[in-house]
Order: C-alpha cells, then sequence, then structure tokens
C-alpha cells in the first residue's frame, strides 16, 4: 500500500512539474518595435529605430518566471535621415563595424500580484555589459485568430539608460544629456 501511494505522489508530482515547464515563444519581428529617444538641446527629441531585431522568450504563466534573449542589429539603426545613420553607424557611436549587434538577457520577470510590473537583466552593447531594468506598461497572452488560434504573449516597455555605462559619450562635452529612453514593443508567438 506504501508503495502504492509512493508511486501515485511520484506520477502526480512529474505531472505537475511536466505542466508548469516553460513555453518558448519566437519573437515576432513584424509585431516587434525597438527605439530610443534622447532630448535634443532642449528643443527637440531625437527618435531613431533598428529595423531588425530577433530573439526567444521562455515563459511560465503559472509560475511567473521568465528568461528572454533579444538581439537587436546595430547595422539596422534607421532616423529617417541616411547621414544621421551613418553617424549613428560610426566609431563615434555605435561602431557597427566592430559590434554589429546588442543583446538584452533576463531571467528574472517582477509582478505585482498577477500584473507583470518589470523585467530585470543585462544589456551588452559595444563590448560592454550593464544592468538594465524594463518596465511593463502592459502585457498579455492572447489566441491569434490570424495564426490559426496560436498563443502570442506580448507588450509594450521601456527603460531609461545612462548611455555611458557603455561608453557612448558623443556630445556630453556639449551639453546632450546621458538619459536615453528605450522604447519596446515585442509580442513572440508561442513555438
Amino acid at each position: 500500500m506504501r508503495s502504492a501511494l509512493f508511486a501515485l505522489a511520484a506520477v502526480s508530482v512529474f505531472a505537475s512539474a511536466a505542466q508548469a515547464a516553460p513555453a518558448t515563444y519566437a519573437v515576432d519581428p513584424s509585431h516587434t518595435f525597438a527605439s530610443f529617444e534622447i532630448d535634443h538641446f532642449g528643443a527637440s527629441t531625437n527618435r531613431v529605430r533598428f529595423d531588425k531585431k530577433s530573439g526567444t522568450i521562455q515563459f511560465d504563466k503559472a509560475a511567473k518566471t521568465g528568461k528572454v534573449e533579444i538581439e537587436l542589429d546595430m547595422t539596422s539603426v534607421n532616423s529617417g535621415t541616411p547621414a544621421f545613420n551613418k553617424h549613428l553607424q560610426s566609431a563615434d557611436i555605435f561602431n557597427v563595424e566592430k559590434f554589429p549587434t546588442a543583446k538584452f538577457v533576463s531571467d528574472k520577470f517582477v509582478y505585482d500580484g498577477d500584473k507583470l510590473k518589470e523585467v530585470t537583466g543585462q544589456l551588452t552593447m559595444l563590448g560592454k555589459t550593464a544592468p538594465v531594468t524594463i518596465k511593463a506598461n502592459k502585457f498579455t497572452c492572447y489566441e491569434s485568430p490570424m495564426l490559426q488560434k496560436r498563443e502570442v504573449c506580448g507588450g509594450d516597455f521601456e527603460a531609461t539608460i545612462d548611455r555611458t555605462q557603455w561608453g557612448v559619450n558623443y556630445a556630453i562635452p556639449y551639453g546632450s544629456p546621458k538619459d536615453v529612453r528605450l522604447v519596446l514593443t515585442i509580442e513572440a508567438v508561442k513555438q
């Protein structure tokens, strides 16, 4: 009897563990938007996007845990002005010849009750890695009618970083700010 109860308990624990396994989601580049904003001498705001991005997310809704890996192709920086794009790609700023990608990696999702509050991780850019906390302005999962009811999870996120942590010091002596606002809209499709 004791062996039967032990076996039943073991099967129950194994079944629970199997159900709690995180699902893998692939970033959907057509519904993912990555950009940054920086003040331009108090007169306006420069807004620039990255056209090429990729990544995966592992997410366990029940456990409220996950892992994120998002990669930006820094050569795809797009300000809407070719001359400015060329300067952003130069050694003055992103040095894309030497550092063609930037990567955000996280394994910590922070919740407030059932609401995702933030994702904390590490941003590697220009060969340097520093911590970044990305605030979740909204986050949800839904069954996509366009993808045969496959589950899609996504949201709007933002963070403010000090660009000098990664050695992006251009124009600081002229009064350009250190703080840069990152704006991320991410959707990922369950695999």
